[in-house]
């Protein structure tokens, strides 16, 4: 029975646990960190690292979704945003820079984002876009809102895009709209012939909802970050511990119903150092979502300026522009070291490698087994 507290007369809340609120605890094995495979696979796709980029300009254009690629990770473009909609991206995300660090206020660069994004979507310019990583070999991976999955799915899986990502900061398998037809996520997801990783969500219920969608991948968390104000401005947060276990026992009990389908958890949120990394597979996740940690590598495109999808949002923003102090390395190194850096912020899977190691753990399926301790 989950943990409520009263608030007040007649109020309650379930009490849930962020990934700073518990500890993994070592088991009687250890082993080297050289038997650690780090591994997995979404339906015909094999990555050698849980790593799925968080899909904004900030951090992904082709040429970092091809060098994650490279480096054994899953890069998502975001197929609406700066490269679908602009010919020199460069040049414009040049001025989103120079605006924040003019120090107009946060709200200046906010407003040229947005009109940046009204701008229409181009299908030749996201078509490019796409073919250039399709070209280098690796996963071709794109997101896309509910809003706009239907209209431009043709023309990503025409340009080549392998694995679709249908991401908004709330995804349910059940949208109530007086306006037009609501995506049918489950008729959409039936239609397809790639696999479709569908989010974020923060429950039980709505993790197994969009299970039963037919979807390969469910994204646990709503991409929270320094930059990210969801919490701030609709009221909504998501205890990311406590989430990813809800969402790993939804996956569970949906395995039982199913006689055997497998939904990967993807876990997108309060991931800022390479423990919060092992921690999130220990709750459950098969993978982790990254974004922020990527903005200080020498590729990031937005030269050590971090921001959401949401950010761009025409009439409530949902994210800031930060600025963080670029650490100069390229995502090699930020991935896999060497590091000088003591506190978690580099070599992120070569850390949680070593933390399967120290815990007697091989693969990552193993690793979801490891002992926790509530330390609050």
């Amino acid at each position: 029975m989950r943990d409520l507290v009263e608030i007040g007369m007649g109020r309650t809340a379930m009490r849930g646990y962020d990934l700073e609120d518990v500890e993994i605890v070592p088991s009687r094995r250890t082993r080297s960190s050289k038997d650690v495979s780090l591994s997995w696979q979404i339906d015909a796709y094999r990555l050698d690292i849980p790593l799925v980029t968080h899909p904004t300009d900030a951090v992904v254009s082709p040429a970092t979704a091809i060098r994650i690629g490279e480096l054994g990770g899953l890069g998502v473009l975001n197929a609406e945003g700066l490269w679908a909609r602009h010919e020199n991206v460069e040049g414009e995300l040049n001025q989103i820079v120079r605006v924040a660090e003019e120090g107009e206020g946060p709200e200046a660069a906010i407003a040229m984002l947005q009109q940046l994004h009204s701008a229409p979507v181009r299908t030749d310019l996201l078509t490019e876009a796409i073919k250039q990583i399709k070209d280098s070999g690796v996963t071709v991976a794109a997101r896309v809102s509910p809003q706009h999955a239907e209209e431009l799915t043709p023309t990503l899986l025409a340009a080549g895009v392998e694995v679709l990502m249908v991401q908004g900061t709330i995804v349910s398998a059940e949208h109530v709209s007086r306006d037009g037809d609501p995506l049918n996520l489950k008729q959409f997801i039936g239609d397809l012939d790639v696999p479709v990783i569908a989010g974020g969500v923060g429950d039980y219920r709505t993790a197994m909802h969009l299970m039963r969608t037919g979807a390969a991948g469910v994204i646990v968390g709503f991409g929270q970050s320094r930059s990210a104000t969801t919490t701030q401005t609709l009221g909504i947060g998501v205890p990311m511990a406590t989430a990813v276990a809800d969402a790993a026992a939804a996956r569970r009990d949906y395995l039982d119903e199913t006689g055997g389908r497998y939904v990967h958890v993807i876990a997108d949120g309060g991931l800022s150092y390479s423990g919060d990394i092992a921690k999130s597979i220990a709750c459950g996740a098969d993978a982790v979502m990254l974004g922020e940690p990527l903005t200080e590598t020498s590729e990031a495109p937005g030269h050590g300026y971090y921001w959401t999808a949401a950010a761009a949002h025409p009439n409530l923003p949902r994210s800031e522009i930060v600025g963080f102090n670029s650490a100069g390395v390229d995502l090699e190194t930020l991935l896999f070291g060497p590091s000088s850096d003591p506190y978690g912020t580099l070599n992120l899977f070569g850390a949680l490698r070593r933390a399967m190691a120290k815990t007697g753990y091989s693969e990552l399926k193993e690793f979801q087994k490891v002992g926790l301790m509530l330390c609050r």
